[in-house]
């Protein structure tokens, strides 16, 4: 790896220019690797949104495109850390040490942790930035995660892992088994090192699947930024059944919603008959989880139908983890209905346990996308019904 020093006072010097344009002139800077430089300048950008704290720091040396891409937000990285906290660890091991970013916030609530990470280039640049964020607590070792673990006598307060989601062709895979490292052949090894383990997976996961390749399963974190499930976590725990937390990080704080399978199950939801003064959409957390009778029960709202999972109530449920909408007035699903309740033509399309999906009914009704209202359908018992709606104010939604 380059010196770190010179390519971040270039990229420094040279903050406001165009990466790509930057690349053409490398006969005019020869001394200088204008890939990394390029890659700082793309890192700086990208972390103004992702991690907005590190973006603070000139000194921080950016990974490579893909490494980046594959990170943690800032936004998730404290959500772990808030996590990790509540156990109060003496030691921990990040075994998938990437960017690092996840270790660089939840370092600080131990007295030692390790970064374990393969890649010789990754190592270097995660032993030049702890040093850069002022971090004396991390000791990095660039070698295999397993075969670390299979010679060290070490054990952790906290293990953290997130395998690589990518097959040898670069392909996305999801389970356990596919992943690298395989949790379920190395399960035993990586819990015969460490009081607690907290695994990331990806949103995509089979939560029940995972449930029972892992076992003793304390915790199940749900995360979705901005409504968006961004990751699965599950942390190790002796207990008769996990809780499942639902968390959906917003720029105004997280909403969360937490039950237990045992509620799930034996929830008993109220159908609707027709749609009254208010519609209620679960955030993308929520629907991960399949929490939708618990939900039901809890908020005492009534569920459009089994398998519509949307709610309604004549009064306003503040609090709701989720999107609130106020019904104007039902809409016939055809063009001439829309037009007629819409005049400008535009309207935010949205379906649920629909027969076509929501690009497919905005065509159908020739509305385009936007304005402040909202087409919403759904199967409320058997019947497909629209309603025209508006959003409620999210502030008035605060617990």
């Amino acid at each position: 790896m380059e010196c770190f020093d010179s390519i971040l006072n270039f990229a420094a010097r040279h903050s406001n220019d165009d990466p790509l344009s930057l690349l053409l002139q490398k006969e005019r800077y020869p001394d200088i690797n204008l890939n990394l430089v390029a890659q700082q300048l793309e890192g700086r950008r990208q972390a103004r949104v992702k991690w907005p704290t590190i973006a603070e720091r000139e000194s921080y040396f950016y990974p490579p495109k893909l490494n980046r891409e594959q990170s943690s937000s800032e936004a998730t990285a404290r959500y772990k850390a808030h996590i990790a906290a509540k156990l109060q660890p003496h030691s921990m091991a990040d075994l998938t040490g990437g960017m690092g970013i996840d270790l660089l916030f939840m370092a600080p609530l131990c007295s030692h942790a390790d970064y374990i990470e393969l890649d010789a280039d990754l190592c270097a640049i995660m032993r030049h930035n702890i040093q850069a964020l002022a971090i004396n607590n991390i000791d990095c070792h660039n070698t295999n995660s397993i075969t670390y673990l299979s010679s060290s006598t070490n054990r952790y307060s906290l293990l953290y892992i997130d395998p690589a989601r990518r097959d040898n062709k670069g392909r996305r895979v999801v389970s356990f088994e596919d992943c690298k490292p395989n949790l379920v052949t190395h399960l035993s090894l990586l819990r015969d090192h460490c009081d607690r383990l907290l695994v990331k997976a990806s949103p995509m996961i089979d939560i029940h699947t995972a449930l029972n390749q892992l076992g003793n399963v304390a915790e199940i974190h749900i995360v979705s930024v901005g409504n968006e499930c961004k990751e699965v976590l599950f942390l190790s725990g002796d207990t008769p059944e996990p809780d499942i937390h639902c968390a959906d990080i917003t720029t105004t704080g997280i909403t969360r919603y937490t039950f237990t399978p045992s509620a799930e199950q034996a929830a008993e939801p109220c159908y609707a008959t027709q749609a009254e003064t208010y519609l209620y959409e679960p955030n993308a957390a929520i629907m991960k989880s399949g929490g939708y009778n618990s939900l039901c029960q809890h908020y005492r709202l009534s569920k459009l139908s089994r398998n519509t999972h949307l709610y309604t109530s004549h009064n306003l449920i503040t609090g709701f983890p989720g999107r609130i909408f106020e019904i104007l007035q039902p809409l016939p699903l055809n063009a001439k209905a829309a037009r007629h309740a819409l005049p400008e033509g535009k309207a935010h399309v949205a379906t649920r346990n629909y027969p076509l999906s929501a690009a497919q009914l905005q065509r159908q009704l020739k509305l385009s996308e936007g304005g402040n209202l909202f087409v919403i359908a759904a199967t409320l018992g058997t019947r497909p019904q629209g309603w025209l709606c508006r959003r409620v104010d999210p502030n008035l939604t605060r617990p």
